[in-house]
């Protein structure tokens, strides 16, 4: 059984930079997409960015040029890190693996605020 664990959301200063945490159990982490979505209060879940298993990345207009993702298969982990954070950028963010499965964490919190 898929067992996702995200980390690392906290209030940050628009801005600032903030890097959340992703570990992934009960799959062949190595050989599967990770993806990064995230949902803002009454806003559909949107991806924010995914990472092939060849560490190969993809990125949403709203991320491209502030947000890199990252992998570490040893460690069955993928991280988002966003830095320049906007007041657009609050939101629960969630792991998704693999990409396009219905398989969720329990999201980690993201609030950026002066």
């Amino acid at each position: 059984q898929v067992h996702i664990v995200e980390s690392g959301g906290d209030l940050v200063q628009p801005g600032g930079s903030l890097r959340v945490s992703c570990v992934v159990s009960g799959l062949t982490f190595s050989t599967n997409v990770i993806g990064w979505y995230r949902q803002a209060p009454g806003r559909q879940r949107e991806l924010v960015a995914f990472i092939r298993t060849d560490g190969t990345p993809t990125y949403a207009d709203s991320a491209t040029g502030r947000f890199t993702i990252s992998r570490d298969n040893a460690k069955n982990m993928v991280d988002l890190q966003m830095n320049n954070l906007k007041p657009e950028d609050t939101a629960v963010y969630y792991c998704n693996a693999p990409l396009g499965s219905g398989r969720w964490g329990q999201g980690t919190q993201v609030t950026v605020s002066s």
